[in-house]
């Protein structure tokens, strides 16, 4: 794949919501939405718990083991790999996560088309979630349900570092220009160096995310990964033969085209010298049978006689 680059990058934004890429608006907009759904829930009490324990315990990213605030055991499940990406812990939680998501996943988006670009963030997303999952009861020594889409954005950072390292990133504070593959080294470096402080922040979560995002796109520039291809193989795979009208025009497996379809073989004509004269009564029966049941049904008998007969005619 060609990367190309530019010297500035201002981002294309501004020009209002609609000229936001599909997969960046929507996140946006479910990220937000859900957020206003947290803050509902979390003045509402399901069987005497609140709204905010019943959201971590099941779409929290829960630790493998544990007591939780209710002094039970935590309650990881697979789904969380995925649910956690979109709940956070605050205002300014959300706010920097969807700003950075913007500010540099539209380049991404707009480079690597909406279907890859969903698969990559939410594959960033999922890999921050195991490496957190895994590793924090070695590093850190606070455990805890894991929220907030940092994990994701790490991965939309390194990939812009990557594929627009010498791309001029404009900060506000302080006011200067810097180039993006020295800001997010920094930010990476940050996160290495407060691995296991006990500052309620999953640090590892956002250096799995930069971890398998860094890898992903380095396989990416070599293979080119066609993910729109890769799902439709899937979806085929999984896809019971009958159930979509495009199986009429897939070709026969290979045990049916085994035994439908069958080799003639040769035969002498008028074998042991002996002429057999053949009406076309029995030749139509031969045809009729070949339409039915198949040439492999024919007797030897009758095979011979349709190949002396194609002789002839």
């Amino acid at each position: 794949m060609a990367y190309n680059d530019r010297d500035y990058y201002r981002p294309s934004g501004f020009g209002g919501f609609s000229f936001f890429p599909p997969i960046i608006k929507n996140l946006l907009i479910i990220n937000i939405a859900v957020f206003f759904l947290q803050m509902i829930l979390n003045n509402i009490s399901f069987g005497g718990y609140p709204g905010w324990y019943i959201i971590n315990r099941y779409l929290a990213l829960n630790p493998l083991t544990g007591i939780d605030a209710a002094g039970q055991a935590y309650n990881f499940q697979i789904w969380q790999l995925f649910t956690y990406q979109f709940l956070h812990g605050g205002f300014m939680h959300l706010f920097f996560n969807m700003f950075a998501l913007w500010i540099f996943g539209i380049e991404l988006e707009n480079l690597f088309g909406s279907q890859k670009f969903l698969f990559y963030y939410l594959m960033c997303g999922v890999g921050a979630g195991l490496l957190h999952v895994f590793a924090s009861p070695i590093f850190d020594a606070i455990s805890a349900p894991t929220i907030g889409a940092s994990g994701a954005v790490y991965g939309v950072l390194i990939a812009f570092a990557m594929l627009f390292p010498d791309r001029y990133v404009f900060l506000l504070f302080p006011p200067m220009p810097i180039k993006a593959k020295y800001l997010i080294a920094f930010y990476i470096v940050i996160e290495f160096m407060s691995v296991g402080s006990d500052n309620y922040v999953a640090h590892l979560a956002h250096l799995g995310g930069a971890f398998f995002g860094f890898v992903f796109v380095l396989l990416d520039k070599r293979h080119n990964f066609n993910i729109e291809k890769i799902f439709r193989s899937i979806k085929e795979m999984f896809t019971s033969p009958g159930s979509d009208t495009k199986d009429k025009f897939r070709k026969p497996p290979r045990a049916y085209k085994e035994k439908t379809i069958e080799d003639a073989e040769f035969y002498e004509i008028n074998a042991g010298n002996k002429k057999e004269e053949v009406s076309q009564e029995v030749l139509d029966e031969i045809l009729d049978k070949i339409s039915k049941s198949g040439y492999q049904n024919l007797t030897e008998k009758e095979k011979r006689i349709l190949f002396e007969a194609s002789k002839k005619g």
